[in-house]
């Protein structure tokens, strides 16, 4: 598969009468995109707010973080099965992006597992959305609504204007256009037979109770492992559905923006050969467990993979997952490199994952996220503080009279992914 990403860079965001893109500046019908979501008769009503790097604003509850994007050639379209009836194979064509802005979703709460973003001071360094143009889609569902009918609702509602948002780029020369391509696995193997072949182990959240990801519509608990292009990926192919702990929680932005996958790109057909994904869920049983990890090493036997990076997300439960496709990806004859974040306890000395094995000797830290942390007040929340002590990272005490908040890291959209779109990172000396 061939995909052409168009780049077209956004340095601000303000309302206008129409939604459009002209000399960098998005901008946004505020009553068009209202109307989108109040289609949804889940959804009581609909605020859209903006912010923008060095504000002083607070968003919270985060929900998702999407980037909007626009199919401009191929077949498919934006977030297939999710957005519309089509759920035809992306990954191909053209495709143009926003970059630099950001559609968030917030409001009243979901789940206790969702987070925060600072659009300035201390905690913004934490956060890649500190530093994007994000217009805040503030979301109140009717009352007596149900906790998974309300997810669902702002979930589609997210999707629904981020992909009318990137519309705005449809017929906007990009500032760069970036060309990815993965052939089929034969004729790859053969355009670089010296090279190592690796491959990309892509563990999703689905372990329910609001903890689900979605591949083309399907909940990833429904599903079996199975390979994928990496384009279909940056076409919208993967959508987040999870409150996992905010700090790890890999949005639909981190799905269409995965930075180990562009790093494999850069680095593909030079010092090695990356062949493709191989895309696998975070399961609750035993025997579900040993069904997925067992299908990933075969995978990686069938493929002859040379090295693996495995990413997860969430942690404690998952670990058991990511121990497991790191042993038998090894057994199967590959080299194996984790990336994860790490939960040692406030004081650092507990052990780091909830689960372990010989064969994870290699590894690379996103951080720790029980580090306690203070959050100077905001001018303004975009959303609502009333759920801070009850969300994780957050304790009683946690919110002061002055508007601050003493928390752990937790609380921080993004700040220990475990993907590696992030500032922290630990080593050992």
């Amino acid at each position: 598969m061939r995909l052409e990403l168009g780049k077209i860079k956004i340095t601000d965001v303000q309302f206008g009468d129409a939604t459009k893109v002209e000399g960098g500046t998005l901008y946004v019908n505020e009553q068009e995109l209202i109307d989108i979501a109040m289609q949804d008769e889940r959804i009581k009503s609909v605020k859209i707010e903006l912010a923008r790097p060095g504000d002083s604003i607070r968003i919270t509850p985060v929900k998702d973080v999407i980037e909007p994007r626009v199919k401009v050639e191929g077949a498919g379209v934006m977030f297939p099965g999710m957005v519309g009836n089509k759920v035809k194979t992306v990954g191909t064509g053209r495709t143009h992006a926003l970059v630099g802005s950001t559609v968030i979703t917030c409001g009243k709460i979901v789940g206790f597992q969702e987070g925060v973003i600072d659009m300035s001071g201390p905690i913004a360094k934490y956060c890649p959305f500190s530093e994007t143009y994000n217009v805040c889609v503030v979301i109140t569902p009717q009352e007596g609504l149900g906790t998974h009918a309300y997810e669902a609702a702002a979930r589609e509602a997210g999707l629904k204007i981020a992909t009318a948002v990137g519309e705005a780029g449809r017929n906007v020369e990009p500032d760069e256009v970036v060309v990815y391509e993965t052939k089929p696995l034969l004729e790859q193997v053969n355009e670089y037979p010296d090279l190592p072949k690796i491959g990309y182990i892509h563990m999703l959240q689905s372990q329910g109770l609001l903890h689900d990801t979605y591949y083309y519509g399907v909940d990833a608990k429904e599903i079996v492992p199975t390979f994928m292009y990496p384009t279909e990926i940056m076409d919208g192919a993967i959508t987040s559905g999870n409150c996992v702990a905010p700090c790890d929680k890999v949005t639909t932005f981190h799905h269409l923006n995965n930075p180990v996958i562009e790093d494999l790109y850069k680095r593909h057909g030079k010092d090695l050969n990356f062949v493709g994904v191989i895309l696998t869920n975070e399961n609750v049983f035993l025997a579900d467990k040993e069904r997925s990890s067992d299908m990933v090493g075969k995978f990686v036997e069938f493929l002859g993979l040379d090295g693996v990076l495995i990413t997860e997300e969430g942690y404690g439960n998952p670990d058991t997952d990511l121990m497991m496709n790191c042993k038998k990806a090894t057994d199967a004859g590959a080299k194996v490199v984790l990336i994860t974040d790490e939960f040692p306890g406030r004081d650092g000395k507990s052990q780091s994952l909830a689960d372990a094995k010989p064969e994870a000797d290699a590894l690379v830290s996103c951080g720790q996220g029980n580090i306690i942390l203070n959050f100077p007040p905001m001018d303004k929340v975009i959303g609502m503080l009333d759920y801070i002590e009850s969300q994780i990272g957050g304790y009683e005490g946690s919110l002061k009279p002055d508007g601050s908040i003493e928390g752990e890291l937790q609380l921080v959209i993004a700040g220990t992914i475990a993907n590696g779109y992030n500032k922290l990172a630990a080593r050992t000396y």
